[in-house]
């Protein structure tokens, strides 16, 4: 398994899980019906599920890319 991979996977399933955060908070706001949280809590979750699926990527590519220029320097 390359290096970063299960943090990228778990970003896209982070973003993934924002994106539908997101959908949810659309649809309290446009049936003006709370369901659980209210349509700005659906939206703040979702932006911070978002938020932490972008710096998971952005560590997972660092890590790829650091394995990568380290096995390059080996031969």
């Amino acid at each position: 398994m390359e290096p970063g991979l299960k943090r990228t996977t778990i970003a896209r399933v982070a973003a993934g899980l924002a994106f539908l955060c997101g959908a949810i908070g659309l649809l309290t706001s446009l049936t003006k019906n709370p369901w659980v949280l209210s349509s700005h809590g659906w939206g703040t979750g979702g932006i911070l599920l978002l938020l932490l699926a972008l710096f998971v990527l952005i560590d997972g590519a660092l890590s790829f890319e650091k394995s990568r220029s380290g096995a390059l320097h080996q031969h």
